[in-house]
């Protein structure tokens, strides 16, 4: 099964193969972003999903690493209680716990990985939308404020990762060095062949690595079919 993205953001639900994520009451709906994140970081024994919206990357998560406990926040108490609803309606329902609270407030446990697909307008208009504004717009939570808050919840040994659009990457990456953290795995990422890069799989350690492990990939061939890449990071999800 295949849908595009604005026709997922008309349903109110989407179903993958072992989870639905209804998605009605959350500002942000299922998109393409959330899905490359939860099929492409790495996870851990403890994992944080940083404005977990909907809850589908937390689940994402929770389906890859079988023996994770997650922990999931956000801002936005709707979001929350679907977030909730998402979970217990799940069978990693006692894995995955959903707590309302900014990251700049929270303060609970150390993280083997930290996931987020963070606000990313920077410097723009906000949404006449409230509720769409906290999502995308940094207004609420600042890559500076993002990075802070990472490197005090993750583990020595772990790893935070993130997706966001092309023309971020520079100030993301900023923040990172700001924050003392290094890049680990970079995944530049088109819609297809033909067209630019729209979008960054990004990962960060608090430690240099010795390689840090670039790849370019594509979502779509010119047919608008999955390409191989796709085909195989979504396969256990999509139906």
């Amino acid at each position: 099964m295949y849908f595009c993205i604005s026709e997922i953001s008309r349903m109110s639900s989407f179903s993958f193969k072992k989870f639905t994520v209804l998605h009605d009451k959350c500002a942000m709906k299922v998109g393409t972003d959330g899905i490359l994140l939860g099929a492409w970081a790495n996870g851990g024994k403890n994992i944080l999903d940083i404005g977990t919206g909907s809850g589908l990357i937390a689940l994402l998560m929770a389906q890859r690493y079988e023996d994770a406990e997650i922990t999931a926040i956000d801002i936005d108490p709707e979001s929350v209680l679907q977030a909730q609803e998402n979970f217990r309606n799940s069978i990693y329902s006692e894995r995955i716990t959903a707590i309302e609270s900014s990251l700049q407030d929270f303060d609970i446990g150390e993280y083997d990985a930290i996931v987020c697909n963070p606000p990313f307008y920077n410097c723009s208009l906000n949404n006449p939308d409230k509720r769409k504004t906290i999502a995308r717009h940094t207004a609420t939570l600042t890559y500076h404020d993002l990075f802070q808050g990472v490197a005090a919840l993750l583990r020595d040994s772990g790893e935070f990762s993130a997706v966001i659009p092309a023309t971020c990457r520079t100030d993301f990456d900023m923040a990172a060095t700001f924050a003392g953290l290094f890049p680990g795995r970079i995944s530049a990422v088109r819609t297809v062949e033909r067209k630019p890069v729209s979008r960054y799989l990004l990962s960060y350690r608090k430690h240099p690595v010795m390689r840090i492990e670039e790849t370019s990939e594509c979502l779509s061939k010119n047919d608008m079919t999955r390409t191989e890449w796709y085909e195989r990071l979504t396969k256990d999800f999509y139906l």
